[in-house]
């Protein structure tokens, strides 16, 4: 009870694909905040690549989650990788990171792709300090529908009740016309 989901449906997703005979499963957290729990979960497993773009746990909740240097424990050593960002980030800097964690991705070579997707980097969300704009989330959904992996997108934060459907909807068009 650390955070804001009672289910983490992106740890249930990754569970029920392992289950049904998938090998690895890669989760790519694009969310505002840490997926703190999701990271917990997995992280001493090496079958479930967790990847999260957030804020920097300095200034934002989850403040003692989602570190650099968190990388997996055991088993899942390498399994982990956080990319925190600072207040103000821009499209410009995230695609950079965003970038980075595709090409992890790309090279764990997973058989499926959880994606946590988050509409609450918007630049008008009420709690949340990024900077992206809705035409962002089209080209944020098409980049990541570049790695050609059978995908599951699950809705996380957003907070702006005024555009989280037109940011879903950029984000899902963005994914679909590629």
């Amino acid at each position: 009870m650390g955070g804001y989901s009672y289910l983490n449906s992106a740890a249930i997703s990754a569970e029920y694909f392992l289950g049904k005979g998938a090998k690895k499963v890669a989760i790519l957290d694009v969310d505002y905040h840490h997926g703190n729990g999701t990271q917990d979960i997995f992280y001493e497993r090496e079958d479930v690549l967790f990847v999260s773009l957030h804020a920097d746990p300095a200034t934002d909740y989850p403040f003692y989650w989602g570190h650099p240097d968190e990388t997996g424990l055991n088993a899942g050593t390498g399994s982990n990788l956080n990319l925190p960002m600072p207040r103000g980030t821009d499209w410009l800097k995230y695609r950079n990171q965003l970038s980075k964690s595709l090409e992890t991705i790309h090279q764990y070579s997973p058989d499926y792709l959880i994606v946590s997707y988050g509409a609450d980097t918007f630049i008008d969300d009420p709690i949340s300090f990024f900077e992206i704009k809705t035409a962002d989330y089209s080209e944020m959904g098409a980049i990541i529908n570049e790695l050609g992996l059978p995908t599951l997108i699950c809705m996380e934060g957003g907070y702006d009740l005024t555009s989280i459907g037109v940011n879903v909807k950029a984000f899902l068009n963005g994914f679909d016309n590629c």
